[in-house]
């Protein structure tokens, strides 16, 4: 999360004249009205170094207001945000930090927009800036706005968290993140922004310390741009419910009581009888049965049940009724012929070879002024002496270290996410006269966050060289390969699958698809990441050129080039799920043919990607079948023997099908009096 942004809300509004953009304490207020809004982050903005913030905000700032996408011309944008998360480094800057918030601020305002400004994570954001919250649990949090006339909004509800290098994914659920979002809105929010909604590629070098290629791949749309299930979906049926309540809500008065020592009730009461409820289970271990209004209520632990009239639920957080979807990597093309590649060895460079000579160790990033991941370190001396058992001992503050003395190489050491000072020691063989030692000193993106970047300090910190009488053996270093291939046929994304490799950066047509770091398990013995997207924009039909630079010893001839596609859609719901929120029939009357189409049920509802059919059912069970998420599932002690023939006439050759948890739709109740279940996996094809 960078220090220093500028974000713009893009939202679909219709303003044929112009539009106002103002607020309350209640929420933003759009040509007159009060809304509640979702909306979902694509990318991540990111200011240059030749801009260090006033000559940024205001050359994009007129780059906007030329092409009229404020609000107030009668554009999209309903919100800027000047600055991000500065509270957290602000202390570090000490009397200079307060003045500069207020400056941001004004300088902000004063370009006069016609668009509120917010700041996140500065909770003494200066009138008229909006203080927003970032984080996972704002639900929870949140103490709200600063001021009682401003809004309450959540500008990064993380749909998971960037993985590192060595480390094991951060993943989020649907529950959770629909959990924390209603709660959000029961508290009076009024706006959620999905931090990120689509997940993307740090091609390039633009990830920063130890941070994978694949960035927030677990997002409701992936890297690639494919639809995860079932995050994708739940919070669709979120954004329904909430949807339904939006008269109460906006306008109606709002109250707060308990239901029980971790329950409470948060209830709008409008006009007119207009009447929402989000009904709260806190504990996070137990179910909780709570009486509302004359009405019980089940709730499995920590969720959310959205009433849209308080009196029948539409949507319950904990309840997945949406399908799960299974990715998969096909491979198009195996690289495995060593005809198809052109090898190149760089020589290691002593320091007889080298022009630029310093009498301390340079600092690697003011050195290199990021235009390069690696910076040589080289040095001689003499030695004369019938012992030849020392060892070299390096201190790094860099990310890796590849060691060679007398050009051949002693071994590798590298530091993590968690760790960043680490040290490499070897035993080396010394010869009389004069030695070379040559060390390849490598970064995995610069630092992240926090004050005084320009004061980090990066690569060698000390090389020595130690007594030893114990001496190894190691292997050659070799590194630089690149091969062609042509570009699978049709339109699924396409990744390449570096599984084979160590640690290094790839090119595509001279387009760099992010660094590779296989060799870098987690704890549980496994790659970080092996697939990297390609996008297709940057392949040709034919001859597409792949060039790897290899650090370590791994081998091209694994590598394949892959297409990815969702090949597997399950769904599970219970008789205790309510049924879609498109069947939903009381506050918003939807139409009579709507009802009918839809009814009043739970359905188990299947949807394959575009230019994709349902094939084949894998499994389908009316009865108590177990497997909660669609994962190691089977029938249970109740089951309908006619499952599959049902599900697969309703579904085969279908690209989406419909299934009502129904003992009629299955020609009888298999075992009355037991709640049912259904659950059904299907292959698209």
């Amino acid at each position: 999360m960078d220090m220093v942004w500028l974000c713009c809300l893009f939202a679909l509004l219709s303003m044929a004249h112009g539009g106002n953009v103002t607020y309350d304490g209640r929420s933003l207020i759009i040509n007159g009205e009060h809304k509640i809004l979702f909306s979902g982050e694509i990318h991540y903005p990111r200011s240059t170094p030749q801009y260090h913030m006033w000559r940024f905000t205001t050359k994009i700032v007129k780059m906007m207001k030329s092409e009229k996408l404020f609000a107030s011309q009668g554009g999209p944008i309903i919100l800027s945000q000047i600055e991000n998360e500065y509270q957290l480094v602000e202390a570090a800057f000490g009397e200079k930090g307060p003045p500069y918030v207020k400056w941001a601020a004004a300088m902000a305002v004063g370009l006069q927009t016609g668009v509120p400004w917010v700041m996140c994570k500065q909770s003494d954001a200066p009138d008229p800036v909006i203080n927003a919250c970032n984080g996972r649990r704002c639900g929870q949090t949140f103490v709200g706005p600063n001021s009682p006339t401003k809004p309450a909004i959540w500008t990064e509800n993380w749909t998971s968290f960037y993985q590192v290098y060595g480390g094991e994914p951060d993943m989020r659920s649907a529950e959770d993140i629909a959990y924390q979002a209603a709660l959000f809105i029961a508290k009076k929010g009024s706006y959620v922004n999905y931090y990120m909604y689509h997940g993307g590629t740090n091609f390039g070098r633009t990830a920063s310390k130890y941070v994978l290629t694949s960035y927030y791949d677990q997002a409701p749309l992936d890297e690639y741009g494919l639809i995860r299930q079932p995050k994708w979906g739940h919070l669709k049926e979120l954004h329904a419910a909430i949807k339904l309540c939006l008269k109460p809500l906006l306008s109606g008065v709002h109250s707060t009581f308990p239901l029980g020592q971790l329950q409470e009730a948060y209830v709008f009461k409008g006009n007119s009888e207009k009447c929402a409820a989000f009904l709260v289970n806190n504990d996070n271990e137990r179910n909780a049965t709570v009486h509302y209004e004359n009405s019980t209520y089940e709730l499995p632990p920590e969720s959310v049940s959205i009433l849209p009239d308080c009196k029948i639920v539409a949507f319950n957080t904990a309840k997945v009724g949406t399908e799960y979807t299974t990715r998969s990597m096909k491979a198009d093309q195996n690289l495995d012929s060593p005809d198809k590649w052109e090898e190149y060895k760089e020589s290691i460079p002593n320091f007889d070879k080298t022009s630029w000579r310093a009498n301390t160790l340079l600092e690697q990033m003011s050195a290199t002024k990021d235009k390069s991941d690696y910076l040589w370190y080289t040095f001689r001396f003499q030695h004369e002496s019938l012992d030849t058992g020392f060892a070299l001992k390096v201190n790094s503050l860099a990310h890796a270290l590849h060691a060679f003395v007398n050009g051949k190489f002693i071994g590798s050491a590298h530091g993590s996410h968690s760790k960043l000072f680490f040290a490499l020691e070897k035993n080396v063989s010394l010869i009389n006269g004069t030695n070379h030692v040559s060390l390849l000193s490598v970064m995995a993106g610069l630092p992240d966050s926090g004050s005084f970047l320009e004061r980090r300090v990066t690569g060698l910190r000390r090389v020595r060289i130690l007594n030893k009488n114990d001496v190894e053996d190691f292997t050659n270093y070799t590194w630089g390969y690149q091969t062609q291939f042509d570009a699978p046929k049709g339109n699924d994304p396409v990744a390449l699958n570096l599984g084979s490799m160590g640690k290094g950066e790839a090119w595509v047509n001279g387009q760099s698809i992010g660094r590779y770091w296989v060799s870098f398990l987690t704890p549980e013995g496994s790659p970080s990441q092996t697939w990297y997207n390609v996008p297709r924009s940057f392949l040709n039909p034919k001859g597409n050129l792949l060039v790897l630079l290899e650090e370590e010893n791994g081998n091209p001839l694994g590598i394949s080039v892959d297409t990815v596609s969702i090949t597997r859609v399950c769904g599970r719901v219970t008789s205790s799920y309510p049924p879609p929120v498109i069947s939903w029939v009381g506050q918003n009357q939807t139409r009579s043919k709507h009802k009918k189409k839809h009814g009043r049920r739970p359905k188990v509802q299947l949807r394959c990607p575009q230019r994709r059919k349902i094939s084949k059912i894998l499994f389908a069970s009316f009865g108590t079948p177990f497997g909660g998420d669609c994962e190691n599932y089977g029938f249970g002690r109740c089951h309908s023997s006619n499952s599959r023939t049902i599900v697969e006439k309703a579904c085969i050759g279908r690209r989406t099908c419909s299934i009502p948890l129904s003992s009629k739709y299955f020609g009888g109740d298999p075992c009355p009096g037991i709640p049912k279940a259904l659950l059904v996996e299907a292959i698209c094809a």
